[in-house]
């Protein structure tokens, strides 16, 4: 597809607090603050998921508004990349933002799964719940999106989710080139190691983009693999809290920074904004 290499930055998430990292943004201006950082560094994508001033998870539409103003301000041309992922809200509070706001892409998860954060400290588990996608919700978010003019990034935790995507392929409802997301490393997904990561690649069908999200400190080992296979990556403080050396990312732009450094010393280019966009075959955005 490309010699260069597209750099998500996923900068807030829904579930790290400031109790593990002061630097976790929660408001639209902290948001796009850490977006212009990320960019700045190398990063492309910015992977965004909507959080109220106390950090809780914000799913209204206002917000995303708030959200999206502030970071196509700070931010021209950027592609924006809304999360869609959600337990406990119903498929309409969802899927309303991209509605509104008809983003380049936005995350469509393609399986159900169970999700969770297990210490072996305490041996305990945390955050232990089912993230259910059946096919009729996969489906509907998909339609949704396809309405919108929005490109799904398919977020794919284990091998079953990426085959999850042929009879919506086989539909019409999928066009190419598609785009995978590889989670690695979630309790309850596909262990974050090379050998699972070139299975993965192997199953993807032709005329396929892939990135790579590793979870937690295995994140760069991840990343490392994923650029001498050619494929795109995601950082940021959704994902891991820490930069290569243990130490504490002191924002998403540090984290990009150290992500574009490791490209440029494995010998690979970093794709520009324009490059991103002409790759997945998006718009050029003008903003107002």
């Amino acid at each position: 597809m490309s010699d260069r290499i597209i750099i998500t930055a996923a900068l807030t998430g829904v579930l790290a607090t400031r109790n593990q990292s002061p630097h976790i943004p929660y408001t639209p201006e902290e948001i796009a603050e850490e977006g212009r950082r990320a960019v700045e560094a190398g990063a492309s994508i910015l992977h965004i998921h909507a959080r109220q001033p106390n950090g809780l998870p914000a799913y209204d539409v206002e917000t995303y508004q708030q959200i999206d103003q502030a970071v196509k301000a700070a931010c021209p041309g950027v592609i924006i990349n809304y999360s869609t992922g959600a337990i406990g809200i119903s498929n309409e509070e969802r899927i309303h933002h991209v509605d509104a706001l008809s983003p380049d892409m936005a995350a469509l998860n393609m399986g159900s799964m169970n999700y969770a954060i297990y210490s072996r400290k305490s041996k305990q588990f945390h955050h232990d719940f089912v993230f259910a996608n059946p096919f009729k919700d996969i489906q509907f978010f998909l339609e949704r999106m396809n309405a919108a003019g929005t490109r799904p990034e398919m977020e794919c935790f284990d091998t079953g989710h990426i085959h999850n995507s042929a009879p919506l392929i086989d539909m019409g409802l999928l066009q190419a080139p598609f785009n995978y997301s590889l989670i690695m490393g979630v309790l309850g997904g596909i262990p974050a190691t090379t050998e699972n990561l070139v299975h993965q690649v192997s199953q993807l069908p032709a005329q396929s983009h892939w990135q790579v999200i590793g979870i937690g400190r295995k994140q760069w080992k991840m990343i490392a693999a994923a650029i001498t296979m050619g494929g795109n990556i995601r950082v940021g403080l959704e994902d891991n809290l820490y930069l290569p050396d243990g130490t504490l990312s002191p924002s998403n732009g540090k984290s990009v920074e150290e992500a574009a450094q490791l490209v440029r010393t494995l010998g690979a280019k970093i794709a520009s904004i324009e490059e991103a966009r002409a790759m997945y075959q998006l718009p050029i955005q003008v903003d107002a």
